[in-house]
């Protein structure tokens, strides 16, 4: 028994694998191959601070530890998660010790957009010491994330994710160093594969519990089957709140936008896949039928609000349907955004302009000395015009020009609001000559 606890712990496929040198690493090909940026930084025997932005599992935290170990470096690795400032500060007084010892630091903070703007203004004064070397890995888009006067100071790297050829490289490896007895069938590895993500932790967590069940299982030979009787397997990589999520509802919008239904179709069920609300897809699939269909068909809205109902009263996965048709009819629909435009720049103007009164002829007159003062006098009731049109008539405020903020598209029903539009322009014509 008291060997059993005195067992060293088995060390994650992950870890065991992890690169020890920049030639080991499987992917990031635009930063870190021959003559790529990383690749020079190391070359150029002289480290700088960065920040490795990238999805989960795409190799940051190795990416930092290489960095150290290739100058020689000092490693400390802090989490914001689980670090404050005592952390902190431990970590820089460590860091002047080794300098004492003759000796640099890098210091590693995994996802440093969970530090909040004090705790990230607190490196500030190390970093621009050059007491340590500053790398932060984070899956949020830094622009938002990080504190401007840090971002300044460290190179942005984008890191992608894994692609099915780069993971399915990183399985031969396993097999061939580590889990030597694993035997996969061309399913299996393409089940695998496709279940990662492109994320190589993930797939490697796959790959060492496959080969714990096919042991326990006594199974020679894994094939498709297997792995989904054996494992719980689940391909979604959705962050609800993050860079994913709204990278993805802009793909969807400007599917819709772009008249390709099938790519609408695709980000749609994308979304729902991945966890998100369908109640926020339904409100977005509405603003969608104002701001990009608008009057040139008018049904978009209504669609758009009936699906939104029908999704209400029948929930997921019956009203699913009824969002997936609303969004293949706004891809498919005339596309217009006059009115948007036109809402815009009038809100604009407002904004800006002064308080204009209203014309005297279009004032309310509900009392006799309202009356009296000339409150809707020499008002034209349209209906009593010909073809129910008061021709030359003014409803802008005194002294201000027309504007022309809506301008209707040739394309579906706003390709006739256009025609009447100008029927109606050369009716105030013929009016003020008269």
């Amino acid at each position: 028994m008291a060997e059993l606890f005195a067992a060293e712990p088995h060390a994650p496929l992950a870890e065991a694998l992890r690169p020890t040198s920049l030639d080991e690493v499987i992917g990031q090909s635009h930063l870190i191959g021959p003559g790529r940026p990383l690749r020079l930084a190391f070359e150029s025997g002289k480290p700088h601070s960065m920040i490795l932005w990238g999805p989960p599992g795409v190799g940051k935290t190795t990416l930092a530890r290489l960095t150290a170990s290739a100058f020689g470096y000092a490693f400390i690795a802090l989490s914001a998660v689980f670090s404050g400032v005592k952390e902190i500060r431990a970590a820089m007084e460590q860091a002047e010790h080794n300098l004492a010892q003759g000796r640099k630091t890098i210091l590693f903070v995994d996802e440093i957009h969970r530090f909040n703007k004090s705790q990230q203004d607190g490196l500030l004064p190390f970093v621009e010491s050059g007491l340590v070397t500053f790398i932060g890995a984070t899956t949020e888009n830094p622009s938002f994330e990080v504190n401007s006067a840090l971002l300044s100071r460290a190179q942005v790297y984008v890191l992608q994710s894994l692609s099915d050829d780069e993971l399915a490289q990183l399985v031969r490896r396993a097999q061939s160093t580590v889990l030597t007895e694993l035997r996969l069938e061309p399913s299996a590895l393409d089940t695998l594969v496709g279940h990662a993500d492109g994320d190589a932790r993930r797939l490697l967590n796959l790959l060492e519990q496959t080969s714990t069940a096919a042991k326990a299982a006594g199974v020679g030979t894994v094939d498709g089957p297997f792995l989904e009787r054996a494992l719980t397997l689940n391909a979604r990589r959705f962050d609800k709140g993050g860079d994913n999520f709204y990278d993805q509802i802009s793909a969807l919008h400007k599917s819709v936008r772009g008249s390709s239904p099938d790519a609408a179709l695709y980000w749609f069920s994308r979304m729902l896949d991945g966890g998100a609300d369908a109640r926020y897809l339904s409100r977005r699939i509405v603003r969608m039928a104002w701001e990009d269909i608008g009057l040139a068909d008018p049904r978009a809205m209504q669609i758009a609000n009936d699906a939104a109902t029908t999704f209400e009263r029948l929930g997921s996965p019956e009203g699913d349907l009824a969002l997936a048709q609303a969004v293949l009819y706004l891809a498919v629909a005339p596309k217009s955004n006059a009115g948007y435009m036109a809402y815009n720049q009038a809100r604009a103007f407002v904004k800006k302009d002064k308080s204009r009164a209203v014309p005297v002829h279009l004032r309310n007159a509900p009392t006799s000395l309202m009356k009296d003062l000339g409150h809707g006098s020499a008002y034209r009731y349209a209906h009593d015009e010909p073809e129910a049109y008061a021709a030359g008539e003014r409803y802008l405020p005194d002294g201000m020009a027309e504007p022309h903020w809506y301008r209707p598209v040739p394309r579906g029903l706003e390709s006739r609001i256009a025609d009447k539009l100008e029927h109606l322009r050369q009716l105030d014509e013929a009016a003020r000559k008269a």
